[in-house]
């Protein structure tokens, strides 16, 4: 059985290491043709491929694809095109037997992001970036002594650095309150309840295994949800259906000092609803993407006490490169 994998710069543009891994695993199966166009190459795919008719499985990665192509992969018999074949092209295929394989999910950076909204409740808890930054410059945050050198209670400590306004400590313990029970967010939920919190999630298009394998309380409607949280995090996609699904009234009724974790979009809540608690420091923000990207350096809300931020990059590991490689390369017949 023939296989090749031709991959153009844009692929990579987006998932730099996808296609070397998915050589690899196709490699370990017997030999493969592999070809990487240079920038401003646009050879379709059928001018590339040195014996298109001996083909017989082929990823095409982001590289044009005409109805010549077509013609003259006449020993194909599954192919993954991306992006997917407009419906005619798909169509001639599918009739001549070929089988087309496509993601059905965002699975393969599930675990990254999940990962990192995990590292993020806990930089946002325990104010570790803020720390971190201050201590380049500063000696303060080495001074553990209380005010007037006087012991007090609540006050400042030995080693105690977390800021009792808002959400600190330990996740142990937390109210964590999830919107969303689907790659992403179960996993973010299983994660909160090893740690010991007390988890519960709302998703009215999950099914029940989705809450009990997370370890979550399924929570029926999404107002009670907000009611109690201590740590909040909405981690769902963006889309028609999900933008500006956390209300202003939902977002104005999170506790005072509650943490608010954004690792897929921002948008999914009243983005300036959320802004104007944050910055009259009624909530903590621990966030990786936001309502306007990039955040412009005189965003207030860079560099603030009660906000821990990064530039969106938590979904694309090597690792979500390997993930989306591997979860294509299993939907093909072994060899």
């Amino acid at each position: 059985m023939s296989s090749a994998i031709v991959v153009h710069p844009d692929f990579d543009a987006v998932w730099p290491f996808a296609a070397d891994h998915f050589r690899a695993l196709w490699g370990a199966e017997g030999p493969v043709e592999f070809a990487r166009l240079a920038p401003g190459d646009d050879r379709p795919l059928g001018a590339v491929l040195a014996e298109p008719a001996g083909v017989e499985r082929l990823a095409a990665l982001r590289v044009p694809v005409t109805d010549g192509c077509l013609d003259r992969l006449t020993g194909l018999r599954e192919a993954v095109f991306v992006p997917e074949l407009p419906a005619g092209l798909a169509e001639r295929l599918e009739a001549r037997g070929v089988r087309l394989h496509r993601h059905t999910s965002e699975g393969y950076w599930g675990q990254s992001v999940a990962e990192y909204a995990l590292a993020l409740t806990l930089c946002g808890l325990r104010r570790i970036p803020q720390l971190h930054h201050q201590i380049l410059t500063d000696g303060a945050p080495w001074d553990y002594g209380p005010p007037e050198g006087h012991g007090r209670p609540g006050a400042r400590g030995q080693q105690f650095g977390d800021d009792p306004r808002f959400a600190n400590g330990t996740v142990a313990g937390k109210r964590v309150r999830i919107v969303g029970a689907g790659n992403i967010a179960s996993r973010y939920a299983s994660f909160c309840h090893f740690l010991g919190a007390d988890v519960a999630a709302w998703d009215p298009y999950a099914a029940e295994p989705c809450f009990h394998r997370a370890g979550a309380r399924r929570e029926w409607h999404l107002d009670r949800l907000v009611r109690d949280a201590e740590i909040f995090a909405p981690l769902v996609p963006l889309t028609e259906s999900t933008r500006g699904l956390v209300t202003a009234a939902q977002i104005a009724a999170l506790p005072r000092g509650c943490l608010v974790v954004l690792a897929t979009r921002a948008r999914i809540c009243d983005t300036d609803a959320l802004r104007a608690r944050v910055l009259a420091d009624e909530l903590s923000l621990a966030a990786d993407v936001f309502d306007v990207e990039p955040l412009p350096p005189d965003d207030p809300l860079l560099g603030r006490h009660n906000v821990v931020h990064s530039p969106h990059n938590a979904g694309r590991t090597i690792d979500a490169n390997r993930s989306w490689a591997e979860m294509l390369a299993a939907q093909f017949a072994p060899r």
